[in-house]
């Protein structure tokens, strides 16, 4: 791998670095924004190159952090990302159109039989670079936040309770004056892995109320939806009485929903998010590379935010071209880097990984290389 190592470099700009292809994304990153954060110490590939990734929504604003300080580390490599959602990205990565993918869920098995003719026949393993809770967002005027427990989201969401007076939440929020108002559900119109991730929490936390398939699809005929997160963004602010879910980074500026986690109600952060993390088991049927986790959604302990988003970057183990696996092995070890999980923490929200899964991650990027 041919790399050269940049040692400390101050005072990135980030907006003027952004080399990503971002769909439904005008966002630009100010390093006042994010507090700053350069590349402390990126392996830059001689010679440099363009890397292309498609995926995950969630990820739009720290692949704009990440994008913005590796280019400007790496002044001859560019590298795009379009969030066009988790589904559409892993269909990209099998198609071989992009070198990485973006994916709020693990692929299936038939997914993961067609990366692997993709990866010529080499493992293509899901590395967990972005950890961030999903905040349910509301649009009620004068409330700021509810307090919610998982049977009543499922009620909501599956149009069961229509009446933000109804007597359901306002039996868990006594001080607050709920209007005799309709809700208006908004979820996602594409394959998203954020709403995979939020029905899974639904069915395991509340499934006498949520009967429905797990799947990145949005199991029933919707009272609105939206592309993106973006999209979801939107129509909740300019909608009255309306709620959506989005990954955390798109919460700000709406009242939010604290979750019902056995007798108390946990509010959205990166710590909370963090906690149930920690504690989740490799998924079933996993190789000694693939890194995906099953989370307790479920989970009663204090203090732990429930509905949780694990994005994790898909990639090869093998790659025909050296210069392809050298980029992507050179920039995902950026991502993973304690310096690429403070960007995305002061951009997004989100919660660094620990010190002992970026070990995890690094060993297994350590493993591309080049088809023989």
């Amino acid at each position: 791998m041919k790399l050269i190592r940049y040692g400390k470099i101050a005072g990135v700009t980030l907006a003027s670095a952004l080399a990503l292809s971002a769909c439904g994304s005008d966002q630009a990153v100010a390093p006042e924004e994010t507090g700053g954060t350069a590349a402390g110490s990126v392996d830059c590939v001689q010679g440099g190159g363009t890397l292309a990734g498609a995926g995950a929504s969630s990820q739009e604003k720290a692949m704009a952090a990440w994008v913005a300080a590796y280019t400007s580390a790496c002044a001859d490599t560019t590298v795009n990302y379009d969030s066009v959602g988790s589904g559409a990205g892993r269909s990209q990565f099998i198609e071989g159109a992009v070198s990485f993918a973006g994916s709020d869920s693990p692929m299936d098995e038939e997914e993961t039989a067609q990366a692997t003719e993709r990866c010529g026949g080499s493992e293509a393993v899901h590395l967990p670079a972005y950890i961030s809770p999903i905040a349910i967002i509301f649009n009620l005027e004068g409330v700021d936040s509810l307090n919610l427990r998982p049977e009543v989201i499922a009620d909501i969401f599956n149009q069961k309770i229509t009446k933000w007076n109804d007597e359901a939440i306002a039996a868990d929020n006594p001080d607050v004056d709920l209007p005799d108002a309709d809700i208006i559900p908004v979820n996602r119109s594409d394959e998203s892995g954020t709403t995979e991730n939020f029905v899974q929490y639904l069915s395991e936390a509340a499934p006498d109320h949520w009967p429905h398939e797990v799947s990145g699809d949005w199991p029933i005929p919707p009272v609105e939806a939206a592309q993106g997160s973006s999209g979801v963004v939107s129509a909740v602010q300019g909608g009255t009485g309306t709620i959506g879910y989005v990954d955390a980074s798109h919460a700000t500026e709406f009242g939010t929903v604290a979750v019902g986690v056995g007798d108390s109600f946990v509010p959205y952060s990166p710590e909370a998010a963090a906690a149930i993390v920690d504690s989740a088991e490799p998924r079933e049927g996993n190789t000694e590379n693939d890194l995906a986790v099953s989370l307790n959604y479920a989970t009663d302990e204090d203090g732990v935010y429930p509905i949780v988003l694990v994005s994790y970057e898909i990639v090869c183990l093998e790659y025909e071209d050296q210069t392809e696996a050298d980029l992507v092995k050179s920039f995902i070890g950026y991502v993973i880097s304690e310096e690429g999980q403070q960007a995305a923490a002061n951009e997004a929200g989100s919660a660094p990984l620990s010190d002992a899964t970026r070990d995890k991650i690094q060993a297994v990027l350590d493993k591309i290389q080049v088809a023989s």
